[in-house]
This record gives structure tokens, sequence and C-alpha cells, in this order.
């Protein structure tokens, strides 16, 4: 056994299961001793597993003809333009990036919208909310420093809700990197130990949209969109539970 301490890269790479075996069996011991440590692999485990399954339908379908490497190359022959050629080259590039047929959506183009917004609302509080080490960046102590650094980076005004006349108490929050860009994620926490995340960003498209509930496995929200913003309120509570706190947050967002 080695006395090589355990890191980030090691977590994320056993959950992936690239480790060699000997790595592997040391960082088995590791989170045998440190159950906060555990908990927050699983919860990566369970993204994996979420991300693999909306995924799945995607990976299975076979490459359109147009993207087929003897049709590129054949079309290559017939159009002799560096233009095309260059565009070829760059899909290939992505398709190879990207480990398979992931680059569909972009090629067909991603809406962005609520229902990207409340999967990536959903994600977020799977992996974040039953950390119980590091579940926020910034801490609620430094609310003003948080407000300002997401809505620098949202290159938009946010608001921080006060979720205090429901019964939730802010935790912090931090910056969520998505595939529609920079999204701020707050989260907060009741008496009980309960978790809520928010979960706001710019709207590619669904600029305004109503409210509408979303659900995955033990997780279920609302999300809705105002003047080009888009937000996500997800936890475990009940969806009657949850649809007044989605109101709040609505209400105090729309008096920015």
């Amino acid at each position: 056994m080695s006395n090589r301490p355990i890191t980030e890269d090691d977590l994320h790479a056993y959950v992936d299961g690239v480790l060699e075996p000997e790595r592997e069996a040391e960082v088995a011991i590791y989170l045998e001793g440190h159950p906060d440590m555990a908990r927050r692999v699983a919860a990566f485990s369970d993204q994996r597993d979420l991300l693999r399954k909306a995924l799945a339908p995607i990976a299975d379908e076979p490459v359109p003809s147009q993207l087929n490497l003897s049709g590129m190359i054949g079309s290559r022959r017939r159009r002799s333009s560096p233009v095309w050629w260059a565009i070829a080259a760059m899909l290939m590039l992505s398709i190879g990036g990207l480990g398979g047929w992931m680059i569909r959506g972009s090629l067909q183009g991603s809406n962005g919208g609520l229902a990207a917004l409340a999967q990536e609302a959903a994600y977020s509080y799977s992996v974040y909310a039953p950390d119980r080490v590091r579940p926020v960046e910034m801490r609620a102590s430094d609310s003003a420093q948080l407000v300002q650094w997401v809505s620098n980076r949202l290159k938009q005004p946010v608001s921080l809700p006060d979720l205090t006349g429901s019964g939730y108490r802010l935790m912090g929050g931090r910056l969520i990197a998505t595939s529609h860009g920079p999204a701020a994620m707050f989260m907060y926490d009741d008496d009980r130990g309960d978790r809520l995340v928010v979960l706001t960003r710019p709207m590619v498209s669904e600029q305004s949209a109503p409210m509408a509930p979303h659900s995955g496995g033990d997780v279920s929200g609302f999300a809705w969109a105002d003047g080009g913003m888009g937000y996500s309120l997800v936890g475990q509570a009940a969806a009657d539970t949850l649809k007044p706190i989605a109101n709040e947050v609505r209400r105090q967002a729309r008096s920015i």
C-alpha cells in the first residue's frame, strides 16, 4: 500500500472505475473510514447513473448517414471545398472528444428550455445536497459576495431568495457549469436537515414560460422562466409543499 494521499481525482476515477486495482483498494479502505466522503462518492455515482440513463437512448441510436465516416470521405472527394473539409474535421473531432454519438444534440440544436433547466437542477441536487462536507462553495455568511459573484458570471442581476418564511434558511451557493452556460445554485435547509436547491441561469429559449412541475427519481420540483432568466426549485418534499415555495421564489425574482 502506498502513502499517497487520496485526491479528488482519485475519487472521480474510483467512481468511473478506471483506477489501478491497488489504488482502487486504497480508495475503498479510505472511504470505509470516512463515511461523509463515502456519501459524497455515492452521490457522484448516482449522478453518473442518471446521466447514463438519460443519454442511453441517444447513445443507442445509429449515426446518421451524413455523418458516417465513409460518406464524409466520399463527400470530400466530390467536393474540394476547404470549408466543407474543415466542417467535417470539426465534426469528427467532436464525436471523438465526446466518446460517442452525443453530438446529436448540438447538431439538432439543444433548446435550453425548461426541460433542460429542470434536469440540470435535479442533477445539481443529486450531487450536492447529500454532501455533508462541502455542499456549497460560498456560505450564507458571505451572501453579498455570493450574489455579486454569480451576477457577474451570469451577466445578469441575480437575487438571493429569502425562504425563512417557508421554514428554510440559506446555506450558501456555488456556480454550476451546464451545457447552456453557467448557472447559480443556492441551497437551503430546514430544522430537520431537509434541503432545497434553487438553480437559475439565462435561458437559451423559452425566455418566458409558466411554472411547470417536474420529477425524477426521488427528486421533484418546479421550473419556470421570466424575462430571459430560468428558475428551478427542487427537493425531496411533496409537490404540494414545494409549489408555494417556488411561487415565493418567483415573486422575489420579479422584484429585481
